[in-house]
């Protein structure tokens, strides 16, 4: 597909903006995010649980709030509005942790990061879809991941410097100058041209109504991303298992920066792909790759190992993040995009908690090994479900 320069309701722009607002706001993220599961442990001496406890309790918090955020933004049309209040949380998570004496001031910084994740990301979403050609959905996704895991990539690869140049007990320092690029995002929302719909307020009861619509297979689909999500623990045990193997602060940064480089180059290739050969095949595949990954996890003893990990994890995002985006669009009601987008989120984030909570107690009860087993193991269920039972996005939607 190809975009014209100048779209009636700036496409290209737009997807442009909106990618270069994720982006600066994921290099401000990713500049601190590594660094969570590491400040926990050195400053607090957290456990595995108690990590799960944190991550798993904040991305619960924006899930439960994306199926809000996307109903609001099908319902008043402030798109652009919603998402600009969810990025600006990210300014807010960075002073929070400034300020965080304990492991449940970083619970609370953490909560209010997610809180802001869970309230921009439907409505950001909907603009992206809205500034792409029906043909051309999976490709508009992947450009948009593109430029996100790139500016995870950046902001990885910063926080490698600073830690190197401040050492590891610089942590405040890197949380400090990581305000820089999140606010420079929110500058970038002046240049967004939204494209409203209805300017007057739908009616309340339309969700409630329009759901039944839904076809079986979405439905199924839904409990088969809750199911998932049960084994996709947080990262932060990724790079505890890192640690595991004896990387220490600065090479496990590089590490989570090598995944984000391959995720980043996929990105647009898969998402070509998804177009070419439909969402659920390439879902499949990502489910696959992720069943390998978390079972490579799990009996990895060497660090070429692990690298090599890491690399094929950044191929399983980028098969997934942009499909299972660009299916919910596709197979949702025209007037419940945003909804649906924010419930598949909501699903995912609810089976958050007890995913972290649960890799967390499997660590220490049995072993740094067990979380990744049964993450590997649903995800593999996951996967056969798909193939078995669900159809493609077109014609999920009962005549």
């Amino acid at each position: 597909m190809k975009f014209r320069k100048k779209p009636r309701q700036g496409g290209t722009w737009n997807l442009v903006v909106l990618g270069l607002i994720s982006c600066f706001s994921d290099i401000s993220s990713e500049m601190v995010y590594p660094l969570i599961p590491l400040y926990l442990t050195a400053a607090f001496g957290a456990t595995p649980a108690m990590i799960g406890i944190v991550e798993g309790f904040a991305e619960s918090v924006a899930g439960l709030l994306k199926v809000f955020s996307g109903y609001l933004s099908d319902r008043f049309q402030q798109k652009k509005a919603l998402a600009f209040g969810g990025y600006a949380a990210g300014v807010l998570y960075k002073i929070a942790l400034l300020f965080s004496g304990s492991w449940t001031g970083i619970l609370g910084a953490r909560v209010i990061d997610r809180f802001g994740k869970g309230v921009r990301t439907a409505p950001r979403d909907v603009m992206v879809a809205e500034s792409a050609g029906e043909s051309g959905m999976g490709q508009a996704f992947g450009i948009h991941k593109m430029l996100d895991m790139a500016g995870s990539a950046i902001g990885i690869l910063l926080a490698f410097i600073l830690v190197r140049r401040v050492g590891s007990d610089g942590y405040r320092t890197v949380f400090a100058v990581s305000i820089i690029p999140i606010s420079f995002s929110l500058l970038l929302f002046f240049l967004i041209h939204e494209k409203k719909g209805r300017h007057e307020v739908a009616p309340r009861e339309r969700f409630w109504r329009n759901i039944s619509r839904l076809d079986g297979r979405f439905k199924l689909y839904l409990t088969v991303t809750f199911l998932f999500t049960l084994g996709n623990s947080s990262n932060s045990f990724l790079l505890l298992r890192a640690s595991d193997i004896g990387f220490d602060d600065s090479d496990m940064i590089l590490l989570y920066f090598l995944y984000n480089v391959i995720a980043s180059a996929l990105a647009i290739p898969c998402g070509k792909l998804s177009d070419k050969i439909g969402r659920k095949r390439v879902l499949v595949w990502g489910y696959l790759t992720f069943s390998l990954v978390y079972f490579g996890f799990a009996f990895c003893n060497t660090k070429l190992m692990m690298a090599l990990i890491f690399v094929i994890y950044g191929g399983y995002t980028a098969m997934t993040a942009g499909a299972e985006r660009t299916f919910i669009v596709e197979a949702a009601p025209p007037q419940l995009k945003g909804t649906m987008l924010g419930l598949h989120s909501m699903l995912a984030g609810i089976a958050l908690l007890p995913a972290s909570v649960i890799a967390g107690l499997l660590w220490d009860g049995i072993g740094a090994a067990a979380p990744f087993i049964f993450g590997g193991g649903l995800s593999l269920l996951s996967a056969v479900i798909l193939v078995l039972k669900l159809g493609d996005a077109a014609g999920m939607l009962k005549d």
